[in-house]
């Protein structure tokens, strides 16, 4: 196959070595064969999500500060009343390149893959960006990119302080009452996977919550799929929907059916 080299020289073309073209029983055969692997890494994703909700805390010692667009708030504030907040630091300040129009390249690929936080916030989760840029900037690069995360001003040793200070990353954070602890962060090529509902409860200590997990003893689990709804339907302490009860309870039983071979 003779395909256009993208980043190449103008015009110029390469051979691409393709795998063999085959018939849809060989084509099905080989799907098995990598659908064995999948699930075994889907199996191993689960498994290191566990041993990351046993991981320790750490204490947050220090009082932060932010801006946001109400003026000054805390650590404590971002997460809005909920028990676990996700912290995601993007570089959109003055030195990064695109500013003042746009942020870092990297960073507002990333923000375009944000999932309606409606899903997070029904398991008791706050995402959360901050940078150094002032409000009105940032108010302005959301409303141009269509960002509707809650987006703050780092005004101090915030980012020095959580290993974001010269990179990106995703710290998060778990509170009980007023006291904040650390309980994990994600930078590098870690990022690359943020996204996702499922990415980001993942990276909680508290996880999906749902009783299929391998969770700590006492910590709060749901029947599986049942809190799932439409992002412009989630009531605080609402029962399950019984017709999606009926619905998800007979896709669960197909799943298990295939699992085991029944």
């Amino acid at each position: 196959m003779t395909t256009s080299a993208g980043n190449g020289p103008k015009n110029a073309k390469q051979t691409m070595r393709t795998p063999p073209v085959v018939s849809p029983q060989a084509w099905a055969a080989a799907r098995e064969e990598m659908l064995v692997k999948e699930k075994a890494h889907a199996r191993a994703r689960d498994a290191l999500a566990a041993e990351r909700r046993r991981m320790p805390w750490m204490a947050v010692e220090k009082t932060y500060a932010f801006e946001g667009p109400e003026g000054r708030v805390s650590l404590l504030d971002l997460f809005e009343g909920r028990r676990q907040l996700i912290v995601y630091r993007a570089f959109f300040e003055p030195g990064v390149f695109g500013w003042p129009d746009h942020a870092c390249r990297g960073c507002s690929l990333g923000a375009d893959q944000v999932a309606h936080l409606a899903h997070l916030n029904a398991r008791d989760t706050t995402l959360a960006y901050a940078s150094r840029a002032p409000q009105a900037d940032i108010a302005r690069l959301k409303a141009r990119m269509g960002w509707e995360m809650p987006w703050y001003t780092i005004t101090d040793s915030f980012d020095a302080d959580f290993g974001v200070d010269e990179w990106h990353g995703h710290n998060v954070f778990i509170r009980d009452g007023d006291r904040l602890f650390r309980t994990y962060f994600i930078n590098s090529r870690g990022d690359e996977a943020m996204g996702t509902t499922w990415s980001y409860l993942d990276a909680t200590p508290l996880g999906r919550q749902e009783v299929w997990e391998d969770s700590p003893e006492g910590y709060p689990q749901t029947p599986t799929y049942k809190w799932w709804n439409w992002h412009d339907s989630y009531l605080p302490d609402a029962a399950p929907d019984k017709r999606w009860v009926e619905v998800s309870d007979a896709g669960e039983a197909n799943f298990r059916n295939k699992s085991t071979g029944a």
